[in-house]
């Protein structure tokens, strides 16, 4: 089974092991809801070096992005970032990702770790239209470890060369960690400030110890998939497939007004039969994916595919498909948990929102 650089850093730390992606990860080390708190509070420390990483670059390139992907690729300068998505050629996604544009013909995109190979294939087969632009998976060139909460700039700042003062959100610089050659993005899937770093596998050990040494909470994949929900952040294989129309979630914004790889396969104006919605239960309960959503008193109205108990807010949230008539903040709904039909309401995305 594959394993990420760390692995042995992690089993020696105690941390709970489990397979995500084809990769053995840290699930937790000291508990989901202790390290949620950290990143909340102070700062956490992921390992998500399972993620996908493609090098595009030539001539061609930025018109190639632009036709391969749903966001407009030409609005980033050098040095900037966005979160982008892989449409495929009926209307829904290969998957979601992020795009960093390191000089004016050479680009990052970090897709999930589940579709490395299905979005190098996808890539690399629109690439064939474009005269001058090569396509290449090099995710096991890099380790990335993401740094997330309020006091991440302040920590990070005592051990890299770059000065961080100007390094605003969706930047990107390289730099150097206590020698180390490393790229640092101001991104990160938590709804806190916080940098991912990409480093050579060989130099990650040294980036970790120095920041966990610092007070940084290890953290593993439950506190990530608690803070990206409790951010109201999709999640690719739940939220979104290769069958929902992204134009019918809350993440329509990034389909930009352009041609794209695949739109003579997707509608002019979607049939959003269903849409994808942020739900709160108004009774106590934790909704799984799966679980069926139902109007008051009965009918079916969609399904639930993520939802947890918010560590912060106590709170129990979910993402949900539902029938369209019942996409608008406040209508009342229910969510049959274990057989019992828990009340619900629609509610604004996220679901929390740090005040910095």
């Amino acid at each position: 089974m594959p394993t990420v650089p760390l692995d042995a850093v992690h089993e020696a730390a105690g941390a709970r092991m489990t397979t995500f992606a084809g990769t053995r990860m840290p699930l937790q080390y000291a508990g989901i809801q202790e390290e949620h708190l950290a990143v909340r509070e102070h700062a956490g420390l992921f390992d998500v070096s399972h993620m996908a990483e493609l090098r595009i670059d030539g001539p061609d390139a930025l018109a190639f992005l632009r036709y391969a992907l749903l966001n407009d690729a030409k609005k980033l300068r050098v040095g900037r970032s966005h979160y982008t998505m892989v449409p495929n050629d009926h209307g829904g996604l290969v998957d979601d990702a992020y795009l960093y544009r390191l000089d004016d013909a050479d680009w990052l995109l970090v897709a999930n770790a589940a579709n490395r190979h299905a979005v190098a294939d996808r890539l690399q087969a629109v690439a064939t239209a474009f005269e001058d632009v090569q396509v290449r998976d090099v995710s096991d060139a890099w380790a990335l470890l993401a740094l997330q909460g309020p006091a991440a700039a302040s920590l990070l700042d005592r051990h890299v060369a770059a000065d961080l003062t100007d390094l605003r959100k969706n930047d990107t610089r390289a730099t150097t960690f206590h020698g180390a050659a490393v790229r640092l993005a101001r991104t990160g899937y938590t709804g806190e400030d916080g940098f991912e770093i990409f480093v050579p596998p060989a130099d990650v050990a040294t980036v970790w110890h120095a920041l966990i040494g610092d007070g940084v909470a290890p953290c593993g994949l439950g506190a990530r998939d608690t803070l990206r929900l409790e951010a109201g952040f999709p999640l690719y294989g739940h939220e979104l497939d290769g069958e929902h129309d992204p134009r019918c979630t809350p993440f329509a914004w990034v389909v930009k007004d352009k041609p794209f790889a695949g739109d003579d396969g997707w509608p002019s104006a979607p049939p959003c039969g269903r849409r994808l919605v942020g739900v709160r239960l108004d009774e106590r309960g934790i909704a799984r994916e799966g679980y069926a959503v139902r109007r008051p008193g009965g009918g079916a109205a969609g399904t639930v595919t993520s939802g947890t108990l918010s560590p912060l807010t106590r709170d129990a949230i979910l993402f949900a498909w539902v029938d369209a008539d019942l996409a608008t903040t406040g209508t009342p709904l229910e969510v049959d948990v274990r057989g019992r039909a828990v009340p619900a309401t629609v509610v604004d995305l996220p679901f929390f929102a740090p005040e910095r």
